[in-house]
């Protein structure tokens, strides 16, 4: 097996049990909000509301996928529709007090937890981590346009 053969299948191995611990991370830091949830609440906060089509694209989801986290989102009372003003038809999403506070204290959870999870790491790993991590999601976001 080609050397950078081998080295893919570690980084698609690692990468997979990545988002199953990443998972059930989430559910143990809010049992109501998986991890897709809280993306989606993130997103809704840095970009100070959207339209549910819009989360789909940006994610890659599929409209019913959206659709059934934002009626779920909706129905804890984290999220909101308001009318859009630029097209009276469709509504754009906005995070309410509950949602916010929520988002901060799972963001604060998640925070300590990769903190605690990376405290014996020297601060020039860390920086490359970073860095590798950005650059393969850059690459991602740029194959998919």
């Amino acid at each position: 097996m080609d050397p950078r053969d081998e080295h893919v299948e570690i980084i698609q191995r690692e990468m997979t049990a990545f988002a199953r611990r990443a998972r059930a991370a989430a559910a143990r830091m809010h049992p109501e909000l998986s991890l897709v949830s809280f993306t989606l609440l993130a997103h809704l906060e840095d970009e100070q509301g959207c339209r549910a089509a819009d989360l789909a694209a940006h994610y890659l989801l599929d409209k019913s996928t959206v659709s059934r986290q934002v009626a779920a989102l909706e129905s804890l009372g984290y999220v909101e529709r308001r009318p859009d003003p630029a097209d009276h038809r469709s509504h754009v999403l906005h995070l309410t007090a509950a949602g916010l506070r929520t988002l901060a204290q799972v963001t604060g959870r998640r925070r300590t937890a990769f903190h605690e999870r990376l405290a014996d790491w020297d601060p020039e790993d860390l920086r490359r981590f970073a860095d590798y991590l950005l650059r393969y999601n850059d690459s991602g976001a740029a194959q998919q346009e």
